[in-house]
Parts: C-alpha cells; structure tokens; sequence
C-alpha cells in the first residue's frame, strides 16, 4: 500500500532511510521545522535550515521517488527566546513561495511557558496575513492536556482561522476528542517510548473514525522509527480493517489536507 507521512524530520535521517521507506511504499512525507538538537543563535542559521528544508531534502528524496514537503518556523524550543524569534518569524516570508513549502509548522508549546504563548500567536498572524496552513506541535508527557488546552484556546480565540487548515499533532487519548470535536485535524504520533504505539493509535480510529485523522512517524533525533505508518498499517489490518479505511487515514486525508495549500504539487504513483 503507498502512503504518505505527514510528519517525519528528515534532515536527523540518514539516505538509507529514505531507501527503507521508498520500498515500505512511502511516496510522499512533509516535513516541519524542528529543533536541531541545540538552540541555534541567529536568524541567519534559520536561513541556512530553510535553506536545506526546501532545497536539499526535497532532491535527496526525489532520489528514491518520495515527494517531499515541508513547514517552516521557529519551535517551541528556541521561542523562549522572544527577539530571535522575531527575527526568524519575519525572515519567513523569503521561503513560503518555494516549491514544497505548505505552510507554517511545527509551532507550539514545549513547557507551556508566557513566551512560548507569544510566539506561538506571532507565528498565528505570519499564517494569517499570509494565508497559509498551520502545524502544531503539541507538549509532551505531562505537559500535554494543559498545553493542549491553551493552544485550542488561543486558536478558537482567532476568528480568521479556517479550522479545516490546522492540524493539531501529537494528539493521544485525553486531547483527541477535543481537538476533533472542535473542528481541526488531528495526527496521531507512533513512537517507540512516548507519545502513542500503532496498537494505540488504532484504538482511537475505532473509537473515533478516520474523519480529519491521521498517523506519522515524526522519525528524530531520538528514539523514533521512520518506519512506524507500516508498523500502524499492519496493525490494522490484523484486526480485520479493509484496505479502504486504511488507505484513507494514511493516504487519502495526508492528500486531502495537504491539498489545501497552494505549494502541494504532488504527483500521484502510477
């Protein structure tokens, strides 16, 4: 079955990865920006990660047929420190009419701090004044309801915001429902240690559908498996889902969604 992961960072993944998921039926991934690993010091080491987002990895990828797209802003991470996040913000625009780019993202909360709230709403308005769609990293742990929470919040507090344009990553069992309920999209994120397994994923399909639902990777730095959309695909076809209803929470709603950006040109497999 193809599939497409709408969540993978791809610059912390070696070449081979890319050669396991063009043979695992990966044609298509989007990739945010992230965190590097550090906290980077000047808006023009952004530049130079956008750089590679949108002109290196879209190449290195088309190597094996995998069509790549991406996000760009500052994460959570780095948006304690407001003035640099500024910079980078308005820096943005350079890069949102290059070949891939569908949007703003992975914006968020790490900590669930004043200043990540800041942030997070300045990235808000870039979207807003510049009509694009948005990606949201959601906290961690013991984070996660409350940063959740504000986060749904300050969206629903934005009347410009198409909910139909934002998805709301990282989502598990006590913030599904609320970030369904009020109208965005929710991804569901497979990691080995945290966040939710494939077995927990398909619960919540079957608890909730596959409408504005679906399943990535998010495969990083850390402990993470690139190859964790097949890993959910066989789980539910072990428990007897057809092929319909899985191709359309891995394949079709990646599409569906990602459509809604002026910068999706993706080419459908033969």
């Amino acid at each position: 079955m193809y599939y497409i992961d709408p969540h993978i960072h791809m610059v912390s993944r070696t070449t081979d990865d890319y050669e396991t998921l063009a043979k695992m039926g990966c044609v298509g991934l989007s990739e945010p920006a992230f965190w590097a690993g550090y906290d980077r010091g000047s808006v023009d080491g952004f530049r130079d990660y956008f750089r590679q987002l949108t002109d290196f990895e879209s190449r290195r990828a088309a190597i094996y047929g995998i069509q790549h797209f991406t996000w760009l802003c500052i994460n959570a991470k780095e948006a304690e420190n407001v003035e640099l996040s500024r910079d980078v913000i308005a820096m943005i625009p350079e890069f949102l009419n290059a070949k891939g780019v569908l949007g703003i993202g992975e914006i968020g909360l790490n900590k669930n701090t004043r200043n990540e709230a800041i942030v997070f709403l300045e990235h808000i308005d870039l979207a807003m004044k510049t009509n694009e769609q948005i990606l949201i990293h959601t906290p961690h742990l013991e984070d996660k309801y409350q940063g959740t929470r504000m986060i749904l919040d300050m969206l629903i507090s934005d009347n410009r915001i198409e909910r139909h344009r934002v998805l709301v990553d990282h989502v598990e069992e006590h913030t599904i429902r609320p970030v369904l309920e009020a109208g965005f999209w929710a991804g569901m994120t497979l990691y080995p240690v945290s966040k939710c397994t494939p077995a927990r994923a398909a619960d919540m399909v079957e608890m909730y559908g596959p409408e504005r639902l679906m399943v990535n990777s998010a495969g990083d730095w850390g402990p993470s498996k690139p190859t964790a959309v097949p890993d959910f695909i066989l789980e539910m076809r072990r428990r007897g889902h057809g092929e319909e209803l899985i191709r359309r929470i891995v394949y079709d709603n990646p599409l569906t969604f990602f459509g809604q950006s002026r910068n999706f040109d993706f080419q459908a497999p033969c």
